[in-house]
């Protein structure tokens, strides 16, 4: 092999490999989740989660909402609720926060779209309460590790 063909195969193999690094919009392996397919009930006890949001956690999801107004311009987390908000769900008393929502714990920082505007969030579900060290927010799901394009 001539000292030309080595380098080329060299470059083929550095982008081949180059390539299998970049993390692609998940979206393709992704099972779709709805607001509707969250709770299978509400009862004195509270919300019971569905058997499909279980069955779901710890796997790749796609979902589609809108952002709440955020805390700041950019962000590396959101709120996603079924239905666009005016306010900010975090300056909202727990009687009236929804019950319908998401946050999204992004990749990495990124400028977040204005409200009204629907986006599609793909990432890693995960159920059950849990406080963030770093705001002190609780929440009960999010789709972590994610990505979300205006749909």
């Amino acid at each position: 092999m001539s000292l030309q063909q080595q380098i080329v195969s060299r470059r083929v193999f550095l982008l081949g490999a180059a390539c299998l690094c970049v993390r692609p919009w998940p979206a393709c392996a992704a099972e779709t989740l709805a607001f509707d397919q969250l709770y299978k009930s509400f009862g004195v006890r509270g919300a019971e989660y569905s058997d499909r949001l279980l069955a779901l956690r710890g796997k790749i999801i796609s979902i589609e909402g809108y952002m709440a107004p955020p805390l700041k311009p950019e962000s590396d987390f959101f709120v996603l609720t079924r239905e666009p908000v005016a306010l900010c769900p975090f300056c909202q008393s727990d009687a009236e926060w929804p019950i319908d929502i998401v946050v999204i714990y992004l990749r990495g920082a990124a400028p977040l779209v204005s409200q009204g505007e629907k986006v599609s969030v793909s990432g890693r579900l995960e159920v059950g309460s849990w406080t963030d060290p770093n705001t002190g927010f609780v929440s009960q799901i999010r789709v972590v590790d994610a990505a979300y394009r205006t749909s």
